[in-house]
């Protein structure tokens, strides 16, 4: 990824941190647009700014600063997410349409901004976006969550074929159970949450963030360069597994 230009949304932590690490280990210069500065950036040379995706106008000013900063764009990675448990009967309007606008809404935003700064320089880029296996299995209490990133898994087949003419590639991962701080608070704190994510996980383990990231990479380069419109799961083996309904 040397002399690649990419941004990274959501990358104060957890995933989104491990790919822009990555992303810079691998040469590239990174922009983390988050709403909250990385405690993690201070001499790796990556660059913040402050952003909230799902605001178009926050959306327009960042992309407008990378442009006036370093000229181009070759790599975004959509990663901002928002999670809100409830049962599906008492989920709130405002957490249902908030998780949209930061998990979904976003993506729609970023990507056409980068799609448009990628076409008006000639670029051959890549966007990769962050879906889930929720995209395809549910859990009850993550309703507006499974909406989002099946959403994503779509937007990102008609993103890829739009932009396949310009030679951009639009890709998706759906990570498994991740051992971040979110997976932390909601599954892996938790002996009989655990235990029942690793009876649904073959490979007996919850993922690394750096195990994603090297995707992420293999996406953002050449190394993929006729990889578009595909989402790689990433679970592992949960989803080739005959499940039973999970506790809720």
């Amino acid at each position: 990824m040397l002399g690649k230009v990419a941004i990274v949304t959501g990358g104060a932590q957890g995933i989104g941190e491990a790919c822009a690490r990555r992303f810079a280990a691998e040469g590239a210069t990174v922009v983390v647009a988050d709403i909250r500065e990385p405690s993690w950036i201070a001499d790796t040379g990556v660059v913040y700014r402050r952003c909230d995706v799902g605001m178009a106008e926050d959306v327009s000013d960042l992309f407008a600063a990378v442009a006036r900063d370093h000229g181009r764009l070759d790599v975004l990675l959509n990663n901002a997410a928002l999670l809100r448990i409830a049962p599906f009967l008492e989920q709130s309007e405002q957490d249902f349409d908030d998780v949209i606008r930061v998990g979904l809404k976003s993506v729609f935003l970023c990507s056409q901004a980068a799609g448009r700064m990628m076409v008006e320089h000639g670029t051959r880029g890549s966007i990769v976006n962050m879906a889930s296996i929720n995209s395809v299995v549910a859990i009850p209490t993550h309703a507006a969550y499974a909406a989002a990133k099946g959403g994503i898994v779509q937007l990102t087949r008609a993103a890829a074929v739009a932009l396949a003419p310009h030679g951009i590639r639009v890709n998706a991962i759906g990570p498994g159970t991740i051992a971040t701080e979110m997976a932390r608070m909601n599954t892996l704190s938790n002996d009989a949450a655990r235990r029942r994510m690793l009876s649904r996980t073959p490979l007996g383990r919850p993922g690394e963030p750096e195990e994603i990231a090297s995707i992420a990479v293999f996406l953002a380069t050449d190394a993929s360069s006729y990889v578009t419109g595909q989402t790689i799961f990433a679970e592992g083996g949960r989803l080739a597994l005959n499940l039973t309904m999970p506790d809720t």
